[in-house]
């Protein structure tokens, strides 16, 4: 039985080859073949096909093949059939651009970065895949049948349950599964908290962090109020008539310092005396490298502060599951505003990582990254040493990115010349608040974490090449 088909001229006007291979029989194979032929202009728009009899004389197919497969093509509006005219390719199936027209090669600019510096993200090569794929399993097999139900807004209790060992033993956070709200990370948080209603504004927010934070925020109403930051973190003596505020206490983001514990305690008086509340950002808490890492402010006072993790930093951004840990007078109003059912976290994420967390496969994930990123900063300030004495990284020895502080006046050229050399980062004006008078000075913020290991090293090298001279 013939497999291809070569049309007469006299049929069609141009040879036309028809492959008949791939799964699915010869009728779809023939749908293929012919969709092809048209898409790619071998069959011009108004060309009339053979008739039923022989294109199937030609296959060596049963009739019914070659008319079941036209008439699929008609209904899908690639051909059109009429009385007495046969069978055509429709007028408005446009063949794709011929591949001549299309530029074999983009431009080296057009690619994008040659080097990832850009904060925020993990090494995405380093994600344990054996490790969750076994907790994946393990989760699978052992979920009872009410898993593949709607799911419990508060979220799963397994994963719940597990959250709240591992922030106690890890974060130092006091608190019971009944006061964990499984979100899909911190973005989703602050829609939960301020677009539901629960809190309302204005928010004292660090002179410095993200600004999709601050979008987020104001999209839902909510007026963001600077607090200055020195060299001991926010000044929350500069706490006014607001009622919340937003820090990122064990690792200011993105300066690099921590919250002074004098001012972690007074943070806590405050939202006493105001009937206030502290919002925790534990962006990245569990990296630390010079010491064990700080507990949670939320500790001091499970009742003032609501504090809140993910694992977009310590796992990947990609699983998308957070947690909000809070005081017991929020719990009803955040769960009613996420509605009665999960609609935002994936119920077998959550068991995956319950699983994940119980067996102990979070805890030697993050110390094995704790020891990789450290290992990263440490060839960052070892590269600075030895090609820029005079640029420092600033901070200290925690998270997934430094500040390294530029000489006044050179950030904006300095981060141009870094694009020239192929590299993605960000100044450090990028984070600066809009209504802050403070400025940090010049910087870039060099995320040592983005790169794959093999593209650390050349990543390094371009960067020392656009720092600007003493």
């Amino acid at each position: 039985m013939a497999t291809s088909w070569v049309n007469s001229a006299e049929r069609i006007g141009s040879d036309l080859h028809l492959e008949l291979t791939g799964p699915g029989g010869r009728r779809a194979a023939l749908i293929r073949a012919l969709r092809e032929a048209v898409r790619s202009g071998r069959l011009a728009p108004g060309t009339r096909l053979p008739p039923y009899r022989s294109l199937a004389a030609d296959l060596g197919v049963a009739r019914n093949t070659v008319a079941d497969a036209y008439a699929e093509l008609v209904a899908e509006g690639w051909l059109t059939a009429r009385q007495g005219s046969g069978t055509r390719v429709a007028e408005r199936a446009e063949p794709l651009r011929s591949a001549a027209r299309v530029p074999r090669k983009a431009p080296a600019r057009a690619r994008g970065p040659r080097h990832d510096l850009t904060q925020g993200t993990p090494d995405a090569s380093s994600f344990p895949r054996t490790a969750w794929l076994a907790s994946y399993r393990r989760a699978l097999q052992q979920a009872p049948n009410e898993v593949f139900g709607p799911g419990d807004p508060a979220g799963r209790t397994e994963l719940r349950e597990a959250l709240t060992e591992y922030l106690a033993r890890a974060r130092g956070v006091r608190t019971e599964p009944g006061r964990i709200v499984i979100c899909s990370g911190f973005a989703h948080a602050l829609r939960l908290l301020f677009g539901g209603g629960v809190l309302r504004g204005p928010l004292a927010v660090e002179a410095y962090g993200l600004g999709f934070h601050r979008e987020v925020l104001a999209a839902a109403g909510v007026r963001t109020v600077p607090l200055p930051l020195d060299e001991h973190g926010a000044r929350v003596d500069r706490l006014g008539r607001e009622r919340a505020v937003l820090l990122t206490p064990a690792h200011q983001f993105p300066t690099g310092g921590p919250l002074h514990p004098a001012r972690r305690a007074a943070v806590i008086d405050w939202a006493r005396a105001r009937g206030g509340l502290v919002l925790e950002d534990d962006y990245d808490g569990e990296f630390r490298y010079d010491r064990k890492p700080v507990g949670a402010v939320q500790g001091l006072d499970p009742e003032h502060v609501i504090h809140i993790g993910s694992v977009s930093k310590s796992l990947s951004p990609a699983v998308r599951l957070g947690w909000m840990v809070l005081p017991e007078r929020y719990v009803d109003a955040v769960l009613a505003v996420k509605g009665e059912r999960e609609a935002w976290a994936s119920v077998l994420d959550q068991l995956s990582l319950a699983d994940f967390v119980v067996s102990g496969a979070y805890d030697r994930h993050v110390r094995r990254m704790r020891q990789r990123y450290r290992g990263r900063r440490d060839r960052l300030v070892a590269a600075l040493a030895e090609h820029a004495p005079h640029i420092e990284a600033t901070g200290i020895a925690a998270g997934l990115h430094a500040v390294l502080r530029l000489p006044p006046g050179t950030e904006a050229s300095t981060a141009k010349a870094a694009a020239w050399q192929g590299i993605a980062l960000d100044g450090l004006a990028a984070f600066r608040h809009p209504e802050t008078d403070m400025a940090a000075g010049d910087g870039l913020v060099v995320g040592y974490a983005t790169p794959s290991e093999h593209a650390y090293g050349p990543a390094l090298e371009a960067l020392c090449r656009a720092l600007p001279p003493p």
